[in-house]
């Protein structure tokens, strides 16, 4: 049944693909990682398990999630991301809560069901492009990070400092609120750090 549910799914998706590439206007490109929800499984179950259906959007009171189109293959089609550049993850978990196949695990909001349940990626510094180790003083990422003084902690002049990787959960805030164009800060998918 669940075979028959994927494939139902993924030919829905081609469709619905194909006509927005059909009738979509010119795409602008995105810079940047692109992160799964909050939740999510290794990547190979998340597409196992993901049916497309969109609840985790409907759900999202930050509307940070986006949708992959045809251009990223079938396999890929209608499943969930998020842009940190655009908008990063509050980690509410509704989406988690929403997502009717547990392709999105539900977690706790507290700081220590957060490092537990979410691991969107990993936060990744260039100290040459972070104004606050180059003569001014920032901050921003520090103060909009979720797990501030255990993800992140603050020097002088606001320099922020990076914990250990497992102490980030990924959810893009800190690219988000970083001022420095191109971002000094960026979080890199789990699918890209692990393997």
């Amino acid at each position: 049944m669940s075979g028959r549910r994927h494939f139902l799914g993924l030919s829905i998706s081609a469709l619905i693909g194909g006509l927005g590439a059909l009738f979509a206007g010119p795409r602008r490109a995105r810079s940047g990682f692109l992160l799964r929800p909050p939740g999510a499984r290794p990547e190979s179950d998340f597409l196992d398990a993901c049916v497309r259906c969109m609840r985790c959007a409907d759900a999202c009171p930050n509307g940070c999630i986006r949708f992959h189109g045809l251009s990223e293959g079938l396999e890929k089609a209608l499943t969930p991301y998020i842009h940190a550049r655009s908008r990063g993850c509050i980690v509410c978990g509704k989406c988690a809560e929403a997502c009717p196949t547990g392709a999105l695990k539900p977690f706790e909001t507290s700081p220590e069901g957060l490092l537990a349940g979410v691991k969107m990626g990993t936060a990744r510094l260039n100290k040459s492009l972070c104004f606050s180790y180059n003569g001014r003083t920032c901050g921003a990422c520090y103060r909009a990070c979720p797990l501030p003084g255990t993800a992140m902690k603050i020097g002088l002049y606001e320099k922020p400092l990076l914990q250990e990787a497992d102490q980030c959960i990924g959810c893009g805030l800190c690219e988000q609120a970083c001022l420095h164009l191109p971002q000094a800060i960026r979080v890199v998918p789990v699918s890209e750090t692990v393997g």
